[in-house]
């Protein structure tokens, strides 16, 4: 085996960890927004491979094999539309994506916990019309008690959101970093400003 290879390969292995690739669907849009779509450049690769994306743009860096060069993947679309789903799942992280990540009572960010508007003590239920994000001391300033005996008041009254409506939720918090070739698809459909 050629040594310089092996060299080149274990002098920068951490650095191929961090070439992801965006996912697009078919009609050249995200997947999802928050967490943003994103592949490992290796599954992007075998995509390809598998004939089930094209490749759109890539990154400078390339990987070898002994008898092939392929430049890394940063932005694939898929071949087939992938439907996005109507049904939203009640789940944690998508209740804080509905409440923008503040608590639903003052509007501070930050570490969150959910709550029950009517408790369940009362017999409250755990759902989309009854839970919102909730910091820790007004969680705690609220107890089991009806809201009316609080003091405290909602942001905005709990309920179910839409499956787009939550994606256009995400595009409010794009990840740490995002790489030029992705900023074109990105925010494409969104509404230019005057």
């Amino acid at each position: 085996m050629d040594g310089d290879f092996r060299a080149e390969f274990t002098r920068h292995p951490a650095a191929l960890k961090h070439h992801p690739a965006l996912v697009l669907n078919a009609d050249y849009r995200p997947l999802s927004y928050y967490p943003l779509s994103l592949w490992p450049w290796q599954e992007a690769v075998k995509a390809k491979w598998l004939d089930r994306v094209e490749i759109v743009a890539e990154y400078d860096e390339v990987v070898r094999s002994p008898s092939t060069v392929i430049r890394i993947p940063s932005v694939v679309v898929l071949k087939d539309y992938v439907k996005p789903q109507k049904r939203v799942a009640f789940t944690r992280f998508n209740l804080f994506l509905r409440d923008e990540f503040r608590c639903q009572y003052c509007g501070a960010k930050g570490d969150l916990t959910f709550d029950h508007v009517v408790p369940r003590a009362a017999g409250g239920v755990t759902s989309w019309q009854n839970v919102v994000a909730a910091c820790s001391p007004c969680n705690l300033r609220k107890g089991s008690r009806p809201l009316h005996r609080t003091g405290l008041a909602l942001r905005k009254p709990p309920r179910q959101p839409a499956a787009e409506e939550l994606r256009n939720m995400g595009r409010k918090f794009p990840p740490g970093h995002l790489h030029e070739s992705w900023m074109d698809f990105l925010y494409w459909d969104a509404e230019l400003e005057a």
